[in-house]
């Protein structure tokens, strides 16, 4: 059985790169936009600074990023990352808990229950 190679349906590698990308005004978006007919498919790259219709950058990640990882200590619970975290998004909005979580379809399974709570009525906290 060790022997066997290993088999995947996915890349066998990740997306390492970061690119600089052009700022652009509320006013050049529109233009932009306006000269796409309206259509997100024929916008121009360099014309869309965030990318909500694919996931395409969505692994890539900056060289200050992967230092961060470097430094991380991933203990489950009571990492100094996690503390961190908590600091900024308490600082950020006026949430009294903040949950830690492994994966990212937990965190939306949480939010559902949250607002699913919130249209019936009752009381998430």
């Amino acid at each position: 059985m060790a022997d066997e190679p290993f088999r995947t349906i996915i890349e066998p590698f990740r997306i390492h790169s970061v690119e600089p990308m052009r700022l652009t005004t509320a006013q050049q978006r529109a233009d932009a936009l306006s000269a796409a007919g309206y259509n997100m498919f024929r916008l121009r790259a360099e014309d869309v600074l965030i990318d909500l219709l694919s996931d395409s950058g969505t692994g890539a990640m900056s060289a200050e990023q992967w230092a961060a990882i470097q430094r991380g200590n991933e203990a489950y619970a009571g990492a100094p990352s996690f503390y961190r975290f908590r600091d900024a998004v308490t600082g950020l909005f006026p949430f009294r808990h903040v949950a830690q979580r492994l994966r990212s379809r937990a965190a939306i399974s949480l939010r559902s229950v949250y607002w699913g709570m919130r249209a019936v009525g009752e009381s998430p906290a």
